[in-house]
Formats: structure tokens, C-alpha cells, sequence
């Protein structure tokens, strides 16, 4: 990836996007949500299985997230900034979205859940497109991200104890493969690359950018 200064890309029509998700997505869970022996094919680590060995690390806790696209001619998607004093990733942006608790019947189900908890976003409004790729993190879990098309007329009530802030961003600027930057820094003396995505004054990175970055290549990428 390059780290020349962002490109907006041409627009992203509403009805190709949406049109192509459904296509391109299902919502059939995969078996490596829950069973740590089956492939995965995403994660912090880019599953590189050596290096997971030598972090000592295991993601053995499923997890679900929303990617909310919010269907306007130019589409735009949902994303959160973590409130400054929360115990973990504080301060930095995020899809709503946690572990999936036994009540929740299906990975949807908890995203639709947790993003109704965070942001105030009714489920109803939501209509699930389908999962990306299972991505395992470096902080244990296996998350399963449910891309959503949210209505435009939604309100949101966000949960100040975990959300300082809720804000759109255009989701051809995030479909534009040249505003995603390839970075690496030293993690006790182990290498870890990931992505970035710097919107405006925001930086988009980790985890969210990496989901963002598999968006791209699951509806875009031929």
C-alpha cells in the first residue's frame, strides 16, 4: 500500500453497492466462528500461524460487529469513536459491536443487539446484507462482521459510558484501495501489520480499518 495523500474515488452508486453485497455475501456462518481448528482467513497477525506462536496469542472468543451502510444515493457507512477512559482501545474508532452472548441466536442477531446497546440504532431499520470474513484478533477474538443496510431516516442514542461519538463516513472514500496504508510497528519485539485509513482529522486503523479494508476486496475486488 502507498502513503501518498488520500484518493476520493468516483462514487459509489447505492444500487451497485447494495446489489453487489447481496450477491457476493451470505449470511451462512462460518464453522471457524466456534471451532478453532477449522481456516480462517483474516486477522491482526494475517494469520501468519508462526508469528500467532511466538505472541503467545489464541482467538478463542466469538464476537460479532455491525458495518452500518447507510443507504443514501451516495452511500455512507456508521462508524463510532470509543469514549477516552474505557479499560480497552480506548479513544479510537469502531464498528458497534462485542461478544456474542448465549441469548443471541445468531451472529446477526448479537451485532443487530450490541449496536442497538451502543449507538441506539434499531434493529429495524437494518437489513443484513451478509458476513464478511471471520477476522481474529490480536486481542482474542474471532469476530464475524455483518454488513447492514440502515435506513437514512435512523436517530441514534448513543451510550456515553462506551461511545463518545457516532459520525458517517462517504463509503467510496473507504472503498478507494489507495487510501489504505499498510503500516507495521514493534508489539515486545514482535512485528505486527496492519491497516489505516486517515479520514479527515480521524484515523481509522487496526481492526476497523482491517474489516474495511476486507469489505473492499469481498465487493470490489474481482
Amino acid at each position: 500500500m502507498t502513503d501518498a495523500a488520500p484518493v476520493r474515488a468516483t462514487a459509489v452508486a447505492g444500487p451497485e453497492f447494495f446489489d453487489r453485497a447481496r450477491r457476493r455475501l451470505s449470511l451462512d456462518v462460518p464453522p471457524a466462528l466456534r471451532d478453532l481448528t477449522a481456516q480462517a482467513v483474516r486477522g491482526d497477525l494475517d494469520l501468519d500461524p508462526e508469528t500467532w506462536k511466538k505472541a503467545g496469542v489464541t482467538a478463542s472468543r466469538p464476537a460479532a460487529v455491525l458495518v452500518p451502510v447507510v443507504d443514501r444515493p451516495t452511500p455512507t457507512v456508521i462508524l463510532t469513536q470509543r469514549t477516552a477512559d474505557l479499560s480497552s482501545h480506548a479513544g479510537q474508532i469502531a464498528f458497534p459491536g462485542g461478544k456474542i452472548d448465549r441469548a443471541d441466536e445468531t451472529p446477526v442477531e448479537a451485532a443487530l443487539r450490541e449496536a442497538e446497546e451502543e449507538i441506539g440504532l434499531a434493529p429495524a431499520l437494518v437489513e443484513p446484507l451478509g458476513y464478511l470474513d471471520l477476522y481474529l484478533t490480536f486481542s482474542g477474538f474471532r469476530i464475524l462482521p455483518t454488513v447492514g443496510l440502515v435506513k437514512p431516516d435512523y436517530a441514534l442514542a448513543l451510550n456515553r459510558s462506551e461511545v463518545a461519538e457516532a459520525f458517517e463516513v462517504p463509503l467510496d472514500f473507504l472503498m478507494t484501495a489507495e487510501n489504505h496504508r499498510r503500516k507495521s510497528r514493534d508489539w515486545n519485539g514482535i512485528v505486527r501489520h496492519y491497516y489505516e485509513i486517515p479520514y479527515l482529522d480521524r484515523n481509522i486503523w487496526g481492526v476497523t480499518a482491517g474489516i474495511l479494508r476486507n469489505l473492499y476486496e469481498r465487493i470490489y475486488r474481482e
